[in-house]
């Protein structure tokens, strides 16, 4: 027996899903063009003091004059450093917890506890890292003890990123693996890992971004107020991006000669974090193709 529905209840969900279709577009919108005046406003604000000097020189006259140049490589440095832990203890981590781990309590603990990693406060990580890695480790003030700090804040986005993206090969993939005589090892290097890599570099350079605009964590364990010079050893403290830009921000010798110095670092640091957000993007799209080639 068919069952007639009534034209005007059609016309009225239709018409409330159209409603709903027109507010997200609308939000949307909103968003990027919050992004964009974000965006333009810093643009116009530090385009007028990015030249070579400024991009390559240290700041000089109590930072009203000279350049950035030891903040961009001390904020690469940390980078670095914080990918040389976060990348191979979260990638282990999340296989261990896929591959590994009996699915029950214990794998349920750790993503909660992983999950709630990732909630906890960045200055907290800063006074973590001030007391475990500065005073108990005895690293001092240095690009080490910053770079363990940022990746403790990254190590929770790798872990869940390598997780997810071993969860979604499908299953016959290690099955066929396996019977063809391959051990569980070689299964997940030779065949899960190339498959899953595009989504784990994509969350490392993600969590790189992030880290890399953090000012609370290395404010306790590594940044300098003024340091012209280049630091030579992991032992060195350095100057930072997000930290030199709070810095002459807010307390600075000569906040109106600085005002222009500090928009022309956050424009910087926003091409930065721009940069890896499309390196991400290129890197996950390359091997994609890499793989669908094979």
């Amino acid at each position: 027996m068919a069952v007639e529905i009534d034209p005007s209840y059609m016309k009225h969900k239709k018409g409330i899903q159209k409603g709903m279709f027109i507010c997200f577009r609308i939000l949307s919108y909103f968003i990027a063009l919050l992004l964009f005046y974000i965006l333009g406003f810093i643009i116009v604000k530090g385009i007028s003091v990015i030249n070579w000097d400024f991009l390559t020189q240290a700041p000089t006259d109590g930072m009203t004059k000279g350049g950035i140049w030891p903040a961009i490589v001390g904020t690469f440095y940390l980078m670095i450093g914080s990918a040389l832990f976060s990348f191979p203890v979260g990638v282990m981590s999340g296989i261990y917890m896929n591959e590994y781990a009996p699915k029950g309590k214990l794998v349920n603990f750790i993503r909660t506890m992983t999950n709630n990693l990732a909630g906890i406060p960045s200055i907290v990580f800063g006074l973590f890292g001030m007391a475990f890695f500065v005073n108990y480790l005895d690293f001092g003030d240095s690009i080490i003890a910053g770079s363990l700090t940022l990746g403790l804040l990254a190590l929770p986005i790798v872990i869940r990123t390598t997780e997810e993206a071993f969860k979604d090969i499908p299953t016959s993939y290690r099955e066929g693996s396996l019977a063809l005589g391959a051990t569980k090892a070689q299964t997940i290097w030779k065949v899960l890992l190339p498959m899953a890599m595009p989504r784990i570099i994509t969350g490392l350079i993600l969590s790189l971004g992030r880290v890399s605009g953090e000012t609370a964590p290395i404010l306790f364990t590594c940044a300098a107020y003024f340091l012209p010079k280049l630091p030579s050893s992991v032992f060195d403290q350095c100057m930072a991006l997000p930290y030199h830009l709070y810095v002459i921000a807010t307390s600075g010798t000569d906040i109106e000669a600085q005002t222009p110095i500090a928009y022309g670092t956050a424009f910087v640091l926003i091409v930065i974090v721009l940069i890896m957000n499309l390196l991400a993007n290129y890197i996950r799209k390359y091997f994609e193709n890499k793989l669908k080639s094979k």
